[in-house]
């Protein structure tokens, strides 16, 4: 059940791919995008986590309406495949959103997980880091744009993180990709501004409760993994068509408001000040 009730919006004939849907806050995502009409597609490395999770979400609503992808984001005719699926499923794609990402605890690493000082961190990983997060986020980006620019819109969504996590000791490299995957945002919203293709960044605004593998800290209150799905699916909505080159911050959202006002309550200021021309 949600914790906070998601808007009174429409996503009827919409569709939405979800990298990393197969659990934690894209999963939630997801659940919430097809509570609210939406057909969603759900790709991951977890294939099978992808199948039971779009099964749950067809069992929720009533209707075949998830369909699960096995996809590295870090193999660009992976991507491309990802989006042709997508499309041949369900005759259209309208919105992506860019969650996957290189997981900083789990197996094969400290029980702290993947935040070490530099002379700490391995190599391998941190490159690794680096080309799933960053590299992968862009190439499943450009293999959006280039079937959105093809049929003459679409939306893209990067999920990114706190700004403290962007220069916090003992947090490279996740925080080092996160900051750029905001500067991809600003980037590509500037690149796209044309197009009719919105670039966004979403954000929990703290740590989330998103899987088993978190460390428990004293004290340590976490925010529910639903905390972006009222602002997941206003992003995925015609509300936010002309939205682009901004930062969303769950945790911001206030239901009280009108959907629209409660997603311009949930602003910040972008990392890098410099905006679009405008």
């Amino acid at each position: 059940m949600s914790t906070f009730p998601l808007p009174d919006i429409d996503l009827s004939g919409r569709v939405v791919l979800i990298t990393g849907g197969d659990r934690g806050l894209g999963l939630s995502m997801a659940t919430a995008e097809a509570q609210c009409g939406a057909s969603v597609v759900l790709a991951s490395v977890d294939y099978d986590g992808c199948v039971a999770s779009a099964a749950a979400i067809s069992d929720s609503v009533g209707y075949d309406r998830a369909l699960a992808l096995q996809l590295d984001i870090t193999d660009l005719d992976a991507c491309r495949a990802a989006i042709a699926a997508a499309v041949e499923k369900f005759g259209r794609l309208d919105a992506v959103f860019n969650n996957a990402r290189r997981l900083m605890r789990g197996p094969g690493l400290p029980p702290g997980g993947n935040a070490l000082p530099l002379h700490e961190t391995d190599p391998e990983i941190y490159a690794e880091t680096v080309k799933v997060n960053v590299v992968g986020t862009f190439f499943m980006a450009r293999a959006a744009a280039e079937h959105f620019r093809s049929v003459g819109g679409g939306k893209i969504v990067n999920i990114s993180t706190s700004r403290r996590n962007f220069s916090r000791p003992h947090n490279s490299p996740y925080g080092v990709t996160k900051a750029a995957v905001e500067s991809q945002t600003i980037i590509w919203a500037g690149d796209l501004a044309d197009e009719n293709i919105t670039v966004n960044a979403l954000l929990p605004g703290g740590a989330a409760d998103t899987d088993a593998t978190r460390p428990f800290k004293e004290g340590q209150s976490l925010l529910p993994v639903d905390i972006m799905d009222p602002l997941a699916v206003w992003l995925a909505s015609s509300g936010s068509d002309g939205a682009t080159a901004r930062r969303y911050v769950g945790k911001l959202w206030d239901p009280s408001l009108p959907p629209d006002d409660a997603a311009d309550g949930s602003r910040e200021e972008p990392t890098f000040i410099e905006q679009l021309p405008g």
